[in-house]
């Protein structure tokens, strides 16, 4: 009895040091830092090495808190630039936990930093983006864009007022400047604010479908001015087809007339060489075959006596007698 007795006292004090070991120690991992807590107050600095560490039992407590980069969402937004166009902004962060223990003392929590990340982060885009022109917040710089306009198209503008602006700061400047004037108050939560990006902009719905309108219409003004152009274009092409037509059949009207008028002045050449050599007998050629041309084959030819055909025909039968 007196044993068992002493078992069970072992076995119980065994289980009480190991239930005072475990609330004496802690782990802390590589990603995460601690804060230890005695009644709800801060006690000494925090935890940020990874291992095994002690702590009073019960009465202190572990406050953990990550040591890596955090995401910060914020709410989209509507914002009035100062060109007067109403757009909505949606916005992003990262940040991580600089000084814990400040950071407990002041939001105490991750959901409470964004809170407080959503009031300050937002009240700084608002801030930067109503002091600038829309051009800035949607460019970076004066980049030429890679489509060149025509002489034509600056003079009638067709590109969008944006892209012809001069831009004094650009959007990385601006987002610089939203992450100045956020920075000092986030530090005061022992938070570091690593950077703020636009994800996205655009114009609210009220004046979304007037904008979509008018580029409809000057992306169909440009469409109609590069139509004109083309049937200016195919007007000068049929005009030079049409003139090289009449000039190339001019000069082989010239080339044919040549030719006709060497032909011609060979032919009488022939004509005037045969009549010197036998004048009766070209003369008498020349008018069978004068006949030939205007008699046809079933024709009756009635001849005058006085003709000339007769008086060489006449001429022939008296010399075969």
């Amino acid at each position: 009895m007196i044993r068992q007795t002493r078992i069970g006292v072992l076995l119980g004090l065994g289980l009480a040091l190991i239930i005072l070991i475990a609330a004496s120690t802690y782990v802390v991992d590589e990603w995460e830092q601690v804060v230890i807590t005695q009644f709800g107050d801060p006690v000494g600095d925090p935890v940020t090495e990874a291992g095994l560490h002690f702590k009073l039992p019960f009465v202190q407590k572990i406050n953990r808190f990550e040591k890596r980069i955090l995401i910060w969402d914020g709410e989209r937004n509507q914002i009035p630039t100062d060109d007067k166009r109403f757009i909505w902004v949606d916005t992003t962060a990262r940040w991580r936990i600089r000084d814990a223990l400040t950071f407990l003392q002041s939001v105490r929590t991750v959901q409470g930093a964004q809170s407080r990340l959503d009031d300050y982060l937002d009240s700084a885009v608002r801030d930067v983006i109503g002091k600038h022109k829309l051009v800035e917040a949607v460019r970076l710089s004066n980049r030429v864009l890679d489509i060149v306009p025509t002489d034509e198209e600056r003079e009638q503008g067709p590109l969008d007022k944006e892209v012809r602006e001069k831009i004094e700061k650009g959007r990385d400047q601006l987002i610089a400047d939203m992450v100045a004037s956020a920075r000092p108050k986030v530090e005061e939560l022992g938070i570091d604010l690593i950077d703020l990006r636009i994800k996205r902009i655009n114009y609210v719905e009220s004046v979304r479908k007037s904008v979509y309108d008018r580029m409809i219409s000057e992306r169909q003004r440009i469409a109609e001015q590069y139509r004109s152009e083309g049937r200016g274009k195919k007007a000068e092409i049929e005009g030079q087809r049409a003139r090289d037509e009449k000039k190339i059949l001019s000069e082989a009207y010239r080339d044919a007339q040549q030719i006709v008028a060497k032909a011609d002045a060979e032919a009488a050449r022939i004509y005037a060489e045969a009549y010197n050599t036998d004048a009766e007998f070209y003369s008498f050629v020349r008018t069978l075959q004068t006949y030939e041309e205007v008699v046809g084959a079933n024709h009756t030819l009635v001849i005058a006596p006085d003709s000339e055909l007769y008086r060489f025909l006449n001429s022939l039968g008296r010399g075969k007698k």
